[in-house]
């Protein structure tokens, strides 16, 4: 089983402007693989993509209508406030988090 970890809005680290025109064809792409990852863990302010109004929303629905399941960090939620905002995917804590991370196959972090 395969875990991606999302930290930021943006992919990869240098060019804040071009890490967030990554992020929605990364995801696009990441849906029509073949094999895709049993779930996706957000934090810190990756959170901040499951909520109302995120620029890959739509991507994020798709994959988890395709059941790639979507995970935020609780405590990120409430840092952020975004509570009454979170749009697609569920609330998580860090010991289920890290449960995941520790029973998968492998662990991407993008």
């Amino acid at each position: 089983m395969k875990t991606i970890v999302i930290h930021s809005e943006t992919l990869g680290h240098g060019d804040d402007e071009l890490g967030k025109k990554l992020m929605a064809p990364f995801l696009r792409k990441l849906l029509i693989a073949e094999k895709k990852p049993a779930r996706i863990i957000f934090y810190n302010a990756g959170v901040k993509l499951l909520v109302e109004g995120s620029p890959v929303l739509f991507e994020l629905e798709e994959l988890a209508a395709s059941g790639v399941e979507l995970i935020g960090c609780g405590t990120c939620i409430g840092h952020f406030k975004l509570d009454d905002k979170i749009a697609v995917g569920r609330k998580s804590n860090m010991q289920e988090i890290v449960t995941y991370l520790t029973e998968s196959d492998s662990v991407i972090t993008v």
